[in-house]
């Protein structure tokens, strides 16, 4: 059954992917576009391309795309695999839209509330190690304290109920996330003269593309996982003969 929701969760993830870049290429790219006109304008240095705009924007936009949401697809169905029957009596439908929009949450909403992506022309050159640096942290930290708050949330409701698990795992969680928020540096290298409305454009279509490629992976992969254990369950038992 693992080998089976594996190949399942990166043909969700597959499928996902290609309609996640398609709203990429309708809504992100032209805000990317403007970006890098505000780039090249003159006042601000623009490095050599080596692959061509149009590559980076069909071709490089379906590749990248494509390979994040395949491997997210697959941890996200070993995840499924692990809550499965451990979080309630739910349908694996269910579990699956529990899951994903649990991680939905923890891997890409919140830290990208802390630092939220930025197009071409916003940010020094000199700072991209160290902002990634600080992104991949407070990811790490998300997904530590999402995992904690899972266990801890998992222990309550066996000792009182699943309500009040749920409530207390929430809000340990949130109260954590936002001292770890507090504590680390903030990032503000947009440029004085940078459009407001592109900038806005390119976060609100960078997190529409992720919640894009979360919710399909999520419907389409509870749809397999569902029939996947409804065909095992149907299956005929062998009898000793």
């Amino acid at each position: 059954m693992m080998r089976t929701l594996l190949v399942r969760g990166m043909l969700a993830g597959l499928v996902a992917g290609v309609l996640a870049t398609l709203f990429a290429y309708v809504f992100g790219e032209p805000s990317v576009n403007l970006a890098i006109g505000f780039e090249e304008s003159g006042a601000h240095e623009h490095g050599e391309e080596l692959v061509s705009r149009t590559t980076q924007s069909t071709i490089g936009l379906f590749v990248g795309v494509g390979v994040y949401a395949i491997a997210m697809g697959g941890l996200l169905a070993l995840a499924f695999a692990f809550a499965y029957g451990r979080i309630g009596r739910l349908r694996p439908r269910h579990t699956a839209l529990f899951v994903t929009a649990a991680a939905f949450v923890v891997v890409v909403l919140v830290p990208f509330l802390k630092y939220p992506a930025n197009p071409p022309a916003v940010g020094q050159e000199g700072t991209i190690q160290s902002r990634t640096e600080l992104y991949f942290a407070f990811v790490a930290l998300s997904i530590v304290a999402g995992v904690v708050a899972a266990f801890a949330g998992r222990t309550l409701a066996d000792r009182y109920d699943a309500w009040t698990g749920g409530i207390v795992a929430c809000l340990g969680y949130v109260v954590v996330m936002a001292l770890c928020a507090w504590l680390l540096p903030v990032v503000d290298e947009v440029p004085a003269d940078f459009p407001a409305t592109t900038l806005w454009s390119f976060r609100t279509s960078s997190l529409g593309t992720q919640l894009t490629l979360w919710t399909v992976f999520a419907l389409v992969f509870g749809t397999l996982a569902d029939r996947a254990f409804t065909r095992s369950a149907a299956r005929p038992v062998p009898q000793p003969g």
